[in-house]
């Protein structure tokens, strides 16, 4: 028979990384968490192939690989929806509830040696003139004591702040003509010593303490682009970029390939990160993927889905008090691990 088992995750409402699928009830849609594990049954996987290999895929845009996964199986009601097994756990193995588990998950922040010295990563903000006032308010409330080396780069010098006329006019979106010039002033003006940046929005919320720690584990003399993948036409010889929203982590060394290469944006409103995605790909350099980089809000995940994670970032202020989330989710304090295991977080429904 067909079976698609796993671990079932479901939206609590309908949510813009899942495209606002059943979005009268997004609660009947069950999807695996791929960190318990999940399983097909031999013909399911069949059944799956015969269907690649006749029609390739159509999405356009690849944002969360289970849920989209889990759909293509579904086939609008034709295959089998994923039948919820609880043996399938993400609890710790050292848990008392694992006893009936056939898998577990290590929830740990990666640590492959002494995290990176705070002054090894240089953070970049793009804001613009009419969110000065809130949003860069928000990262001095929250995060901006964590980065020893940060500048705010807009569309208007504000010495109170203060922000970087970069000489680039604020477009309504995609800001590729702003990112670029930022990658310029990086290589071009900042230590040559620096082996790191980080390009945020301005209403994104990221622990520099934790992505520290997460960059140990890197080599910064390799081209590395890290944060959350996205997909745009993979089914179709398309190319993956790293979601600007969650935070763009670059060591110097991808920088000066790509900026050596003369690929530049096709305008200055063209979507930064999908141009980055593209030209990384052109230079046969590889997008790495992290799921601790979040393009939406918490409440934008499954609970069940981000209680095993100890996550690096979040964006969006959208109906929230994001002073709050940041120091439910993302403040160092809140999670500090006790002999390499996680303490339990107080998070609030948010």
């Amino acid at each position: 028979q067909e079976w698609f088992l796993g671990k079932a995750l479901y939206d609590e409402e309908s949510t813009i990384i899942h495209h606002y699928a059943f979005a009268e009830n997004p609660t009947v849609f069950k999807f695996p968490d791929f960190a318990a594990g999940w399983a097909l049954s031999i013909p399911l996987v069949n059944k799956l192939a015969k269907m690649l290999k006749s029609e390739p895929l159509k999405s356009d845009f690849t944002i969360d690989l289970k849920h989209e996964i889990a759909l293509y199986i579904w086939q609008k009601g034709e295959g089998p929806h994923l039948t919820p097994v609880p043996e399938f756990c993400t609890d710790d193995v050292n848990s008392y509830k694992v006893d009936h588990c056939a898998t577990t998950f290590s929830n740990f922040l990666p640590l492959c040696g002494e995290p990176v010295n705070k002054e090894d990563v240089f953070v970049a903000v793009k804001t613009c003139r009419k969110f000065h006032g809130d949003r860069i308010a928000v990262v001095k409330q929250t995060w901006e004591r964590e980065a020893a080396l940060i500048e705010y780069y807009s569309d208007f010098a504000d010495i109170s702040i203060p922000t970087i006329d970069l000489g680039i006019p604020n477009t309504d979106r995609g800001h590729c003509g702003k990112t670029f010039a930022i990658l310029e002033r990086f290589l071009n003006h900042t230590s040559p010593r620096i082996p790191w940046l980080v390009v945020v929005d301005d209403d994104t919320l990221i622990s520099i303490f934790r992505l520290r720690k997460l960059l140990s584990c890197y080599d910064p003399n390799e081209p590395v682009f890290l944060g959350e993948r996205y997909g745009y036409g993979l089914g179709t010889g398309g190319y993956s970029y790293i979601t600007g929203g969650g935070g763009m982590v670059f060591s110097r060394t991808a920088v000066q390939k790509l900026l050596a290469s003369k690929c530049r944006c096709y305008s200055m409103d063209a979507p930064d990160d999908m141009v980055l995605g593209m030209c990384f790909s052109g230079l046969g350099i590889p997008i790495t993927h992290s799921p601790l980089f979040h393009q939406a809000r918490p409440m934008d995940y499954p609970k069940d889905y981000l209680s095993h994670q100890i996550p690096v970032s979040f964006h969006k202020h959208w109906n929230i008090n994001p002073v709050k989330v940041y120091f439910t989710w993302l403040a160092s304090n809140t999670e500090e691990s006790h002999n390499g295991k996680k303490v339990g977080y107080n998070r609030e429904d948010l």
